[in-house]
């Protein structure tokens, strides 16, 4: 369903400001919904979902998930329906950002919108998402879950190993890849899918969620799932797990001046439009390195998100003035 491959850039202007040989893989450009790299980790999930004869899919996520809105957008391209499971994750946050962004999508794609209280419960989560496919038998229908926690197979990880073959067919080596490493999902896919592949490109994933200790340690267990799910052999090591949580500061969706300066800078340069909770903060860590990585080939993966950047129109706005 996803509009592949995705373009690879050039990034000359920003590039250029900050002496680094810079590129974007476009996964901005998707296709569904408004994009995102979530199609690609979507396309085996309800792949599975459709071959199960499935008529109802079931996911959870922050109130702003990306994932959620992609997976109700791709429900309804295969006639499914769609129940949209929204955990409160980030604290203080106002009817602008509970409204608009990707929820107004959610609403218009003709999802059905389910709340639960916590944002850091994902057995919780995905528990009370079985209730509610319980619920939707007894009605009739045929539900199929969208996992969230990290004891579910990594599934949607088979699309970012396929999108390692795509790069390689794209382009030469790059010097470091930087991306959003969050559920860990398209982190852990593209690292296995380059390693397999004998690429030993470095790829550095920039903390969106959790610090780099804690996240280290979910995706090395992710990594390790992914080669159990695919039957092979690991071909990934403890030093091929890079992990840079200097962007994420406050916390999880919450802005910062780096952030902000990050995606400004972004737009100013390339007309390229990031997001506050996962690109942005990537931009933002990549950008802090840049001494680092004068004169370096760099790919900066653009994971979509940009309906988020509407949920933070009061608090983005009153930075940009």
């Amino acid at each position: 369903m996803g509009h592949l491959p995705t373009p690879l850039e050039p990034m000359l202007n920003l590039g250029k400001s900050v002496g680094i040989d810079l590129w974007v893989k476009r996964d901005d450009c998707t296709g569904v919904g408004l994009g995102g790299n979530k199609v690609r980790q979507l396309e085996f999930y309800l792949g599975k979902a459709q071959a199960e004869g499935a008529t109802q899919v079931l996911i959870t996520g922050a109130i702003q998930s990306n994932f959620v809105r992609t997976a109700a957008a791709m429900a309804a391209r295969l006639g499914m329906g769609c129940h949209i499971q929204l955990e409160d994750r980030v604290p203080g946050k106002n009817e602008i950002y509970r409204e608009n962004g990707n929820v107004l999508l959610d609403r218009l794609l003709g999802a059905t919108l389910h709340s639960y209280p916590e944002g850091e419960d994902e057995a919780g989560a995905d528990a009370q998402l079985r209730v509610i496919a319980e619920d939707l038998r007894h009605a009739g229908e045929h539900p199929f879950i969208v996992p969230l926690s990290a004891d579910q197979p990594p599934t949607g990880a088979l699309g970012y190993a396929d999108a390692a073959i795509e790069l390689l067919s794209q382009a030469e080596q790059f010097d470091e890849i930087f991306l959003a490493s969050g559920s860990a999902i398209t982190h852990c896919g593209l690292l296995f899918g380059l390693r397999a592949l004998g690429d030993k490109t470095p790829v550095t994933g920039i903390c969106v969620r959790r610090n780099a200790e804690v996240q280290t340690d979910r995706v090395t267990r992710r990594i390790q799932d992914l080669a159990e799910l695919t039957g092979m052999e690991n071909p990934v090591t403890p030093k091929d797990i890079r992990l840079d949580d200097s962007a994420f500061a406050p916390g999880y969706g919450q802005l910062s001046d780096p952030l902000i300066s990050a995606m400004q800078l972004t737009a100013r340069t390339e007309g390229l439009i990031l997001d506050p909770v996962y690109t942005g903060k990537v931009m933002a860590g990549l950008l802090a390195q840049k001494d680092r990585l004068a004169g370096k080939r760099v790919l900066f993966w653009h994971t979509g998100g940009q309906p988020a950047l509407f949920a933070y129109a009061d608090l983005l706005d009153a930075k940009l003035k």
